[in-house]
């Protein structure tokens, strides 16, 4: 088995007083996806910022390749291999569709897959059709299509997606899957939190379920398929 592309090793974070991760630790390896799941407030998106380093962990290992990620600022971790797609989707409203995927463009790191804007417009036909449209006149979920392929143009190793389909139409939920789908094929490892339990069975290839900022369980999405007791306790609304 191959050695861990991103591993957190008891990640630990605090805002203020109040103790929000305690103790995460989960590893990626190249080509995988894995799912952070859980109920609102149980530290997933918390988990995503301090890969990225927009929160600063209090304790514990952030590695990529072995490389400390944690202490580092946002841009050096992006141009180390790692890219972010934020819950918000936050478009550069008054650049164009084009201009808004060529800022994400960066030279790969090695051991990349390089993309390019040609392949988002064939996951996304309709960022084609609008690409000399201001991305803020975009709907919703034509501003999720350019955030993923924005971020995803920047070649990184590890991908992290926060609640890619929420809101979303069914036929854009089913895009954004099969976009995340090819990423694995094509080598990429994705970092996802979804809410949509059957979106994320369909794509991971291990899930985490998260709970009071703890990593509850970690498995297969076949194992968490079959625990209708796991699902009741730290899944169920």
């Amino acid at each position: 088995m191959t050695a861990p592309l991103l591993t957190l090793d008891q990640v630990h974070v605090h805002y203020g007083k109040s103790h929000i991760l305690r103790g995460v630790s989960f590893s990626v390896r190249e080509g995988e996806v894995v799912s952070l799941l859980g109920r609102n407030g149980s530290g997933r998106s918390t988990t995503m910022k301090a890969i990225m380093g927009l929160v600063s962990p209090s304790a514990g290992e952030v590695r990529l390749h072995g490389q400390q990620l944690a202490g580092l600022r946002p841009h050096a971790i992006c141009r180390n291999g790692v890219g972010y797609v934020p819950e918000e989707r936050e478009v550069f409203h008054n650049l164009t569709v084009e201009e808004n995927l060529r800022m994400g463009e960066q030279h790969p790191v090695a051991g990349a897959t390089r993309w390019s804007i040609d392949q988002m417009f064939e996951w996304f036909p309709r960022l084609k059709e609008r690409c000399n449209t201001p991305a803020g006149s975009l709907s919703g979920g034509e501003q999720q299509m350019l955030t993923i392929c924005r971020s995803l143009l920047g070649n990184p190793l590890v991908l992290l997606v926060d609640e890619p389909t929420e809101g979303l139409a069914p036929k854009i939920v089913t895009a954004v899957a099969e976009s995340i789908l090819d990423m694995q094929r094509r080598g990429v490892a994705v970092v996802l939190v979804e809410q949509k339990l059957a979106i994320a069975l369909k794509v991971s290839t291990r899930v985490c379920v998260m709970g009071h900022g703890q990593i509850v369980f970690q498995g297969t999405p076949q194992q968490l398929a079959q625990d209708r007791q796991l699902q009741a306790d730290w899944l169920a609304v």
